[in-house]
């Protein structure tokens, strides 16, 4: 019986994909590699499968293609084409093709470093072995009465509003990760932290941790070296909130179902 893979194929704008003749997209899925699309430029890389499907992923310098059958998208963008089971497998192929790419050579002595395992690295000079990291993040949705705190961030890219969110530093918990970053972004203190959820983020290795909590005490007073506007607001008077792919989209869908009971 042939045994067809999954083939992950990104150049420097995006994933490639293959139309479907209903006009839907997909991912090439063939027995051997698809040369005929773009040819790797480094490292096949294997990827655990989607189900019984084998997954690989490679980077090509290909930049254009010449076949209506194909196109380029950017990763993000991916979301509003692909089956949900394939955009986040594109994810993870992302994160280790940029893991791949900024981890070469050895940190600590230069050495060229080699593939050891699926994930993980060996370097040839001393020995030292490196994994894929994550950055993790928190993210919250913070309750007042009716009204939720919805914020401008300087770094989106568009007129939206979302929510209080941040890297989690050395040596404290989520819980404390979540307080302290709402206390520097807004001045506010929270309470009754509740866990909604997590989202990987390939943009480009991180961990989204999502919580709902309620305002304790404080006026806002914003890092605007962080956040360039803020408040708070109902479901009657909005503002442009985050596309649907983020879970910040979620906690926010997730407040209004519950409001509507």
């Amino acid at each position: 019986m042939e045994t067809k893979t999954y083939w992950f194929i990104f150049n420097k704008s995006g994933l490639f994909l293959e139309k479907n003749i209903d006009g839907n997209y997909t991912i090439p899925l063939r027995k051997d590699v698809p040369t005929d699309i773009a040819k790797p430029a480094k490292d096949i890389h294997n990827i655990t499968p989607l189900n019984d499907i084998k997954v690989k992923t490679y980077y090509t310098n290909t930049e254009e293609i010449n076949d209506k059958l194909y196109e380029v998208c950017a990763l993000r963008a991916s979301y509003n084409k692909l089956p949900i089971e394939l955009y986040l497998k594109a994810g993870k192929c992302a994160e280790i093709l940029y893991w791949d790419e900024n981890t070469q050579y050895c940190g600590k002595c230069g050495g060229k470093m080699r593939l050891h395992t699926d994930i993980s690295k060996i370097c040839e000079k001393c020995g030292r072995e490196v994994w894929p990291q994550l950055s993790t993040a928190v993210i919250v949705l913070i309750h007042k009465d009716d009204d939720v705190l919805l914020v401008h961030a300087n770094n989106f890219k568009g007129h939206y509003y979302g929510l209080v969110a941040g890297f989690v530093e050395t040596g404290e918990t989520l819980e404390q990760a979540v307080a302290r970053e709402v206390m520097e972004e807004t001045g506010l203190t929270i309470k009754n932290l509740r866990y909604f959820g997590s989202q990987p983020w390939p943009y480009p290795c991180g961990l989204m941790v999502g919580f709902h909590a309620d305002y304790d005490s404080g006026e806002i007073h914003l890092q605007y070296s962080e956040l360039g506007a803020g408040g708070w607001f109902n479901k009657n008077a909005l503002p442009e909130i985050p596309e649907k792919l983020s879970i910040a989209r979620r906690l926010i869908d997730d407040w209004l179902d519950n409001e509507k009971e």
